[in-house]
């Protein structure tokens, strides 16, 4: 099975940033509220709620988890070859939107599909956090179809 790259986890945490204190998430203002690497899911058993705080190295502990989770989804879910690239690209894009939205989007269709030139281009398209477009899921999405191509 194929593992993320330094490349690709570079990219996740340049974008995800580490905060070593929870905060509630950008597009709502509240739930999910975030914590480390942009992790959502519980920490040893604890929902992540304002207030709460990890060390560093939990923070580390809970990407890697979470990238193993992911690379195992983008595994499954894909039925053709990727490059590590690709593959670093997409490990990505489901750590941020989750493996459901890959699971069920254009972006897999058109890979799977053959069409990777199309499945890059759908990248671009999920800039947005409720209807609103952020610029840093603009910036993440145009780096992830950047890696993707490479």
């Amino acid at each position: 099975m194929m593992r993320i790259s330094e490349k690709g986890i570079t990219l996740i945490k340049e974008f995800e940033g580490c905060s070593l204190t929870a905060y509630p998430d950008p597009g709502t203002g509240g739930d999910p509220w975030t914590i480390g690497y942009g992790w959502t899911h519980s920490v040893d058993g604890k929902p992540v709620k304002p207030g709460m705080m990890i060390d560093e190295a939990t923070a580390e502990r809970l990407l890697n988890t979470g990238l193993v989770g992911y690379e195992n989804d983008v595994s499954r879910l894909v039925k053709v070859k990727l490059t590590q690239g690709q593959f670093d690209a997409l490990v990505s894009f489901a750590y941020n939107l989750g493996a459901r939205t890959l699971s069920t989007s254009t972006l897999l269709r058109k890979l799977n599909a053959g069409d990777y030139a199309g499945a890059a281009d759908e990248f671009l398209r999920w800039n947005k956090a409720g209807s609103k477009v952020l610029n840093g899921l603009t910036r993440r999405r145009e780096a992830e179809r950047a890696l993707f191509l490479s």
